[in-house]
């Protein structure tokens, strides 16, 4: 196989979920996940893909920005496994806004994990803390040495 035509392919599977039948497997991210950027540098040895510049990685729920994103995906499926984001990170879901240096997607917990100064907004409503986890199924979050403030009042029940 020709080297432009494999990374070709591969950009390719990376952008299409691969799903198995509801009952082999829950559903983690919702439709294709599309990712651009200004470089990208496949390593089939390792099975990861480095997206480089103005990275964002889109899904039908979500938007993930960051400077540089490292794939990590299974070798025989294709499936991503672990995304790594640094740089200027950024979660937008709906109204929902999460920032930080750096974050970590784990998709068999379907979850992200925030370090670097994350901090949460939701309209006036602000988190922050030293660490945020986000679990995208349950969309629910926990959050280390927590720091809360709450301006909207319709959000206060």
């Amino acid at each position: 196989m020709s080297k432009p035509f494999f990374i070709i392919s591969l950009f390719l599977m990376l952008t299409c979920s691969v799903v198995a039948s509801a009952e082999e497997q829950k559903i983690k991210v919702k439709g294709p996940i599309t990712i651009t950027s200004a470089t990208l540098t496949a390593d089939n040895k390792s099975h990861t893909a480095l997206f480089e510049g103005k990275v964002v990685a889109k899904t039908a729920e979500m938007t993930i920005y960051s400077d540089r994103m490292l794939v990590f995906y299974n070798e025989g499926t294709g499936d991503v496994t672990k995304i790594e984001a640094t740089g200027n990170v950024r979660l937008v879901k709906g109204t929902r806004i999460v920032t930080s240096q750096n974050a970590t997607y784990y998709a068999d917990e379907d979850k992200v994990v925030f370090t670097g100064d994350p901090r949460a907004l939701d309209g006036e409503n602000v988190v922050t803390g030293s660490v945020m986890t986000y679990f995208i199924g349950d969309d629910r979050s926990y959050v280390e040495k927590s720091r809360v403030i709450l301006k909207s009042k319709k959000d206060i029940r």
